[in-house]
């Protein structure tokens, strides 16, 4: 199985900026406890602040892997090119978002990405990216 994780603007960032809703431990640190957990799943990664980057990226996964997690970040509420990116390929997409979007900024409530999402994961840190792994490999 194949599954890609994309990450966009400033979730390079984890660890370090604002750990009371990010948590302190960096991604890359989580990213290899999850590979050394599912060493039966080849998972890669990509994180871009990019937005054309991040779709680049969606198109080249959405049609070879099984599934991608994909944390949009600040994308998330702003981009139709994004959205209409993962509406247009053939991989199931989960979005994932480490802090509870809800619980935020008025602005950050609502995703455009989430009605061609397969599902939501919101608000359980770095562990959202091991649900939404679950669901590819024990639910679909």
């Amino acid at each position: 199985m194949n599954i890609c994780i994309i990450n966009g603007p400033n979730l390079n960032l984890v660890g370090r900026r604002q750990p009371e809703i990010y948590g302190s431990e960096y991604f890359e640190d989580y990213l290899e406890k999850l590979i050394q957990k599912y060493p039966n799943i080849n998972i890669t990664y990509y994180q871009s602040n990019v937005e054309g980057e991040i779709i680049n990226q969606l198109q080249e996964s959405g049609f070879v892997c099984d599934g991608i997690i994909l944390n949009a970040g600040g994308y998330t509420h702003t981009s139709v090119a994004i959205a209409d990116c993962v509406s247009s390929i053939r991989t199931p997409v989960i979005e994932v978002h480490i802090s509870n979007i809800l619980n935020r900024e008025e602005y950050r409530h609502s995703s455009m990405v989430s009605k061609s999402c397969a599902g939501s994961i919101i608000g359980f840190g770095l562990h959202g990216y091991e649900l939404a792994l679950k669901y590819f490999t024990e639910v679909k």
